[in-house]
């Protein structure tokens, strides 16, 4: 029968175990990952289950690194995402955030936008280090998505985008708009649901504070248009913008972004 191992399609023998392929391919191997998920009980294979190895502290050639940092995927996710071509409209709290997270699940192609540089009141929220400090955020990005996954091609615009700069979106299945002024989110978004009706438009709507986690959601407005967030706290005096509702709506966003992708296109 047809097994993945590594992601590298094997002809077995039927009934064969979890664990005697591992004395097959891999004695040396720490981890063992049947279909997305770590066994530690050996398990008889099926028909088209994925394997995956890995040893412990061990850094791996290239050729097997990209398969070894899907292990934990969903099975048969990942040629869906790997497809994928997303642009992140701003790098602040919001964009830097969902960018790391659609690197670290193997978005294809990230297209990355934003006019600004790193300053310190950034790094209370914003996925950036001290030694970025003065860099544009989309040089610091496309610095850290490059050590997290280079298997995929982040392309960035260092500019201040505008209704009459955004031709490149034509090529991307999804827009997220990320940005902190609510004029660049007016006008970007009533761009997009004018006159690229085809495309996926995600925004946001409330993430200031540290108001309980669960009021922050996911609204579906209309066909192909949805914001995430709690529709009531904006930053404002008296209710800064801090890390960890910033991340709860940005991860809001990345992961209906992934599904979009594994299950609308």
């Amino acid at each position: 029968m047809k097994i993945f191992v590594n992601e590298i399609e094997r002809e077995v023998e039927k009934d064969i175990s979890v664990f005697k392929i591992k004395d097959i391919f891999n004695k040396c191997s720490d981890v063992v990952v049947l279909n997305g998920f770590p066994i530690k009980k050996d398990e008889i294979l099926k028909e088209n289950d994925r394997v995956t190895l890995i040893e412990k502290g061990k850094k791996p050639s290239m050729n097997e690194l990209e398969s070894l940092m899907i292990a934990r995927h969903t099975p048969k996710v990942y040629e869906k995402l790997k497809v994928g071509k997303i642009a992140i409209l701003g790098l602040g709290g919001l964009g830097s955030n969902i960018a790391i997270s659609l690197a670290r699940i193997g978005v294809g192609k990230l297209i990355l936008v934003d006019y600004d540089v790193v300053e310190p009141s950034n790094l209370n929220r914003q996925q950036y280090f001290i030694d970025d400090i003065g860099k544009y955020k989309t040089e610091a990005m496309k610095e850290h998505l490059d050590k997290i996954n280079p298997f995929i091609d982040v392309e960035i615009h260092n500019s201040y985008i505008t209704k009459e700069n955004i031709n490149f979106l034509h090529e991307v299945d999804i827009i997220i708009e990320a940005f902190d002024d609510p004029n660049c989110k007016a006008e970007i978004s009533n761009f997009v649901l004018l006159h690229m009706r085809e495309k996926y438009l995600i925004a946001s709507s409330g993430m200031a504070g540290y108001y309980d986690s669960n009021i922050i959601v996911t609204k579906k407005i209309r066909e192909k248009f949805y914001i995430c967030g709690d529709f009531v706290h904006e930053a404002k005096e008296g209710e800064g913008l801090m890390a960890p509702r910033v991340a709860i709506c940005a991860n809001h966003m990345a992961n209906l972004a992934s599904k979009i992708l594994i299950d609308y296109i």
